[in-house]
């Protein structure tokens, strides 16, 4: 057998004054069922035994216990007095209410104030949703108005300054989006032209400076 390297000695020997400081050997293992690693009273253990935890953690838990209210024959759930609304502060559980005494007097305060209820629901067919003259209702009505009273008196303002409507819609065949020679229209016209007049005449400004053209195109020379 080889002599053993220094690196060996050295770990040896570590090794040594580490077995010396520790308490547990093969003789007394430290694992599930070692004193030291089961709740019996003292700092070391908290395995599960007739208790949990080391002394300190039995202590606290004590402590918080004694607390607590709730308890295996008082446990908290959805059928106990402080999880119910019941008028008190504790509960929210719907009983014939939901929520604290605080959240149901502001529910109260709430709905005295909102002129919904039931018996008159805020929907499509509600005055208040239809646009009937007011400021309050802009969901089309019967006869076709759409918006609060400040909407149509705007877009009856916005009509009367537009020159088109349904007698004179622009589109593509109206004189004004047809390139005919004036600063309007810029569609191409039954002659041919197209833009405004500005644009054609920039156009033939240029066409008149570049010498590439029909007849001698670009890069035939």
């Amino acid at each position: 057998m080889s002599n053993p390297t220094q690196l060996e000695i050295i770990g040896d020997r570590e090794r040594n004054i580490l077995l010396a400081r520790n308490e547990y050997d093969y003789n007394d293992l430290y694992n599930s069922v070692n004193p030291n690693a089961m709740s019996d009273g003292d700092e070391k253990g908290k395995g599960e035994t007739t208790t949990i935890g080391s002394k300190t953690d039995i202590n606290e838990r004590t402590t918080n216990q004694g607390r607590n209210i709730y308890n295996p024959n008082n446990p908290y759930g959805s059928t106990n007095p402080n999880a119910m609304s019941d008028g008190d502060e504790k509960g929210r559980g719907e009983t014939t209410t939901i929520g604290t005494k605080t959240d149901i007097n502001e529910r109260n305060s709430l709905m005295a104030r909102n002129l919904y209820d039931a018996n008159n629901g805020y929907g499509i067919t509600n005055p208040n949703a239809v646009s009937d003259g007011d400021e309050k209702g802009k969901g089309e009505s019967g006869s076709g108005s759409v918006g609060t009273n400040t909407d149509i008196t705007e877009r009856i303002k916005l009509q009367a300054r537009n020159i088109y409507d349904n007698n004179n819609g622009y589109g593509l065949t109206n004189p004004n989006a047809i390139s005919d020679g004036d600063e309007k229209g810029k569609g191409e016209g039954g002659s041919g032209s197209v833009g405004t007049l500005t644009d054609i005449n920039e156009r033939t400004k240029e066409q008149a400076i570049n010498k590439y053209g029909p007849n001698y195109t670009y890069p035939d020379f």
